[in-house]
C-alpha cells in the first residue's frame, strides 16, 4: 500500500514490515505490505527503491516530463500544448498506479461476495425478499468481476513483461487461483437464480462458461505447481495457506458442475459434467490435502504467522468445506439423474434402470459419511485458526489488509457444507448452524467490504509487491529463469564441426 503521511520513520515500523520515506520531493511516502497477498521477502532496501522510482517519475511528470512510464508501454499524460488540465492529470497519474499494481489478489473480493449471495440464497430459513437481497449482491459481484477483469486486461496489455513478472513471484502467482473461483462461483449463482428461466440458451451459455471455468482451473491447478517446482524459491518456512488457491480451484469447479447438472442441464450434458467434475475433485483435492499436510507441519516448526498473514491460517477451510460440499452435490446429482433418464454414471445400455437406480443410492451413501469426514476435518481446522487468531491478537495489532478477504470464501464455503449437510440428512442441528455460521459470514462480508471502500477511496490499498522487488516499474525484460540445477545442453559433435569448417 502506498500513502502519504507526516512524520519521521520509526524503528517500529521496520519491525512491523513498514517502511516510510521522504523522496526529493519534500512529501513522505507510506508503504506496507498487504498481507496473505505477500509472503515474498521484501526487504526495506527493495521497498525503498520503489518508492524512490515512483515519487521521481511523479515528479518528473510535475515538472513536464509528460509520461510516467517506459518506451512504447506507457500511459503518456500531456500536459503542455492544451493538453489535459492538472486536475485531470493527477486522476490519470492515480489510475496508472492503480492499475499497474492491480494484482490477482483483488478476485478474492469477487469470492467472498458471491458466496454471500449463495449462502443468503440458500439459507434453510428464509424470508420474504431475501433471494432479492441475494441477488442484488450478486449483481454487484458480476460487475466488479467485470471491471476487475477489465482493469487486469489493461494491466497485462499496455505492460506486458507485468504476465511474467508476476509468475515468476513466488506469492502473486498463487492468486490466479481466484480468477477462476471468483468465475465459478458467478456461474453457479447464474444456475440457481437464473436456472432455465431465460430460456434454453442461457442454460446453454451458462454451462459454457463453467467448462471454460474448469479449463481454467485445471491449468492453474497444473500451473503453478510447476511454476513452484521450476521458477520458484521456496523454503518450509515460507509455506502458508495461499498454496491451497491454486489446487482448490477444480474442486469449486466440480461443486459448480454438480449444481447445473442438478438444475439446468439435460440428462446427456449432466451425466458429462458429473463424470469431469469427478475428475476435478480428485486433482484438486490430493493436491490440497498434501499441501494442508505441509501447511500444518510448517505451523507446527516455525510456529503462527505473522499479523499480516494469520488469515492464511483460515485458507485450509476452503478445500474441507467446498470439498464436503461437491462430494453431496455431485452424489446428489447422480441420484436425480438416474430418477429422470434411468442412468447413473454408467452407460444406459449397460446396465437396467433398475441397476442403474441402485449404484445412484450406493454412490449417495457413501459419498454422505465421505462429507461428514471432511466436514469434521474442516470444523478441527476451523478451531485451530481462530484459536490462533485470537492468541495472536492478543499480543500484536491486526491491520487491515486486502488479505482479509481470506476470511469471507473459506468460512463461506464451510457454511454451505454444514446447510448442504442439514437438508440431505434432514438435521435440524446442521440447519441451524449453518444459519448461524452464514450470518457471522455475512457479517464479516459487510464489515470487510466497508474498510475495502475506505481504503480504495483514499488509494491505499493498491500495492503489488512483485514490483516492490523490482525497483517499482516493470522491467523491459523477464528471463525465464529456472531455479533447479541442470547440466546445459551439449552440442552434438556433428554441429560442432559443421560450425569449425564454416567458420574455417
Amino acid at each position: 500500500m502506498i500513502d502519504a503521511f507526516q512524520g519521521p520513520r520509526r524503528d517500529d515500523d521496520v519491525e512491523r514490515g513498514e517502511y516510510r520515506m521522504n523522496p526529493a520531493g519534500g512529501h513522505s511516502v507510506h508503504i506496507s505490505s498487504n498481507p496473505i497477498d505477500e509472503g515474498s521477502s521484501t526487504d526495506a532496501r527493495a521497498v525503498a527503491v520503489a518508492v524512490a522510482v515512483h515519487s521521481a517519475a511523479i515528479d518528473v511528470q510535475r515538472n513536464g516530463g509528460g509520461s510516467l512510464g517506459k518506451g512504447n508501454n506507457s500511459l503518456n499524460v500531456a500536459q503542455a500544448g492544451g493538453g489535459l488540465s492538472g486536475r485531470y492529470a493527477r486522476y490519470a497519474r492515480e489510475l496508472r498506479r492503480i492499475t499497474l499494481h492491480f494484482t490477482p489478489s483483488w478476485f478474492s473480493v469477487n469470492m467472498g461476495t458471491d458466496i454471500t449471495s449463495i449462502l443468503l440464497y440458500q439459507l434453510p430459513y428464509q424470508f420474504k425478499g431475501l433471494h432479492v437481497i441475494a441477488e442484488i449482491i450478486f449483481a454487484l459481484n458480476l460487475a466488479l468481476f467485470l471491471v476487475f477483469t477489465s482493469i487486469s486486461a489493461a494491466r497485462y496489455t499496455v505492460w506486458p513483461t507485468m504476465g511474467p513478472t508476476m509468475l515468476f513471484h513466488e506469492s502473486q502467482s498463487l492468486f490466479l487461483g481466484t480468477f477462476a473461483m471468483g468465475l465459478a462461483t458467478i456461474v453457479n449463482m447464474c444456475a440457481l437464480a437464473i436456472g432455465t428461466s431465460w430460456g434454453h440458451n442461457f442454460a446453454l451459455f451458462t454451462w459454457a462458461m463453467w467448462w471454460l471455468d474448469s479449463i481454467i482451473s485445471i491449468l492453474i491447478c497444473l500451473g503453478l505447481p510447476f511454476l513452484q517446482f521450476t521458477r520458484h524459491v521456496q523454503s518450509l518456512d515460507k509455506v502458508t495457506g495461499v498454496w491451497l488457491l491454486p489446487v482448490v480451484a477444480p474442486i469449486v469447479s466440480a461443486a459448480s458442475g454438480g449444481i447445473l447438472a442438478d438444475s439446468i442441464l439435460q440428462p446427456s450434458q449432466a451425466r458429462l459434467t458429473i463424470i469431469v467434475s469427478y475428475i476435478l475433485w480428485g486433482a484438486g483435492f490430493g493436491l490440497a490435502f498434501i499441501i494442508m499436510t505441509l501447511y500444518y507441519a510448517r505451523l507446527a516448526i516455525y510456529k503462527v504467522p505473522p499479523a499480516t498473514l494469520i488469515v492464511s491460517a483460515f485458507l485450509p477451510l476452503g478445500p474441507c468445506g467446498q470439498g464436503a460440499f461437491g462430494l453431496l452435490k455431485l452424489s446428489e446429482s447422480i441420484l436425480h439423474l438416474s430418477d429422470r433418464s434411468n442412468q447413473a454414471l454408467a452407460g444406459a445400455s449397460l446396465f437396467s434402470a433398475q441397476d442403474a437406480h441402485i449404484m445412484s443410492i450406493s454412490i449417495y451413501a457413501v459419498s454422505t459419511p465421505i462429507a461428514l469426514v471432511l466436514w469434521g476435518l474442516g470444523l478441527a481446522w476451523l478451531s485451530l485458526a481462530i484459536s490462533s487468531l485470537v492468541d495472536l491478537w492478543l499480543v500484536s495489532e491486526l491491520q487491515f489488509n486486502l488479505g482479509w478477504w481470506g476470511f469471507t470464501f473459506p468460512l463461506g464455503v464451510f457454511c454451505t457444507a454444514t446447510t448442504q449437510l442439514g437438508r440431505l440428512l434432514d438435521s435440524g442441528a446442521f440447519k441451524i448452524l449453518g444459519t448461524i455460521l452464514s450470518l457471522v459470514e455475512v457479517l464479516l462480508w459487510l464489515f470487510i467490504a466497508s474498510m475495502t471502500l475506505i481504503r480504495v477511496w483514499h488509494g491505499t490499498i493498491f500495492f503489488a509487491p512483485c514490483l516492490a522487488a523490482i525497483g517499482g516499474e516493470p522491467p523491459a525484460h523477464v528471463p525465464p529463469a529456472r531455479k533447479y540445477v541442470f547440466e546445459p545442453r551439449q552440442r552434438s559433435r556433428s554441429r560442432s564441426a559443421s560450425r569449425n569448417r564454416s567458420s574455417g
